[in-house]
């Protein structure tokens, strides 16, 4: 499996031009079967009212399952899990902010069950905060009994996103503590830092991975639209089953007629 976490920032490009097209290529080099993406409009006037986790669904020859973590009105914004593979949507929802104050961005998590080669595979979503506070309130949550625990209790899970951490903070502290990065348990790695895309230095987006899961590499995308599609790099991990409990192998027609979201 390619899974590939990519914050878009509405496909607004490092030359401010909003270029779906352009975010849309960076993914299809990546040759990414599994695709979760961050900062995604729907329905919003600055990106023309379109769908835009539909619009790179359809061009990627993917479906989509999409939340909306802000929405104003009909405006809408949040994150997207794409994928070639049958799946369906587990969970969407929320996650805490801090108390006092309001003015804070909302965050939010999915949760896509993926079939891959007979297997169940989790795949949870999701862009924390920017305040410490924040980030550790929302992995408190994330990292719970209503998320991870869950998920783990399903199959093999991989937690992918942009956390606005680095690996010395709390919140990477508080991943690495029930999850492995997967740049870490990598047998190769491309690339290091993600953010900002022009000349990256901060390493912000991560895939973490729990028992079940081989990573096989691990890169940061660095050539062509990856370069200028958005202000984040995409980064793609290589995947695999490890030996798995027989309980976790499921046919994939039992996904295949999921409802799209």
């Amino acid at each position: 499996m390619r899974l590939l976490s990519y914050n878009i920032r509405h496909g607004r490009g490092t030359d401010g031009r909003v270029d779906l097209e352009r975010v849309a290529r960076a993914i299809r080099t990546s040759r990414a079967d599994i695709v979760a993406l961050q900062e995604v409009d729907l329905g919003r006037a600055r990106t023309g009212g379109v769908d835009q986790a539909g619009a790179l669904a359809r061009h990627l020859g993917m479906r989509a399952h999409f939340h909306a973590a802000l929405q104003v009105e009909t405006e809408r914004y949040g994150d997207a899990i794409l994928t070639t593979h049958p799946s369906r949507l587990v969970r969407a929802g929320g996650l805490p902010g801090l108390a006092g104050r309001p003015g804070l961005e909302p965050r939010g998590a999915l949760w896509v069950e993926v079939a891959c080669d007979g297997h169940r595979l989790q795949v949870l979503n999701t862009h924390l905060g920017l305040a410490a506070a924040e980030r550790s309130a929302q992995l408190a949550a994330l990292l719970g009994p209503d998320w991870l625990a869950a998920a783990s209790a399903a199959g093999p899970v991989v937690l992918a996103g942009d956390f606005n951490a680095t690996p010395w903070s709390r919140a990477y502290r508080q991943l690495t503590a029930q999850l492995s990065d997967a740049r870490a348990a990598a047998r190769s790695r491309v690339g290091r830092a993600t953010f900002p895309s022009r000349c990256p230095v901060l390493r912000l987006d991560h895939v973490f991975v729990g028992p079940g899961l081989r990573v096989d590499q691990v890169a940061v995308l660095r050539d062509g639209a990856a370069r200028c599609a958005s202000d984040h790099r995409p980064l793609l991990a290589t995947l695999d089953f490890a030996e798995v409990p027989r309980a976790v192998l499921l046919p994939q027609e039992a996904l295949a007629v999921a409802p799209e979201v």
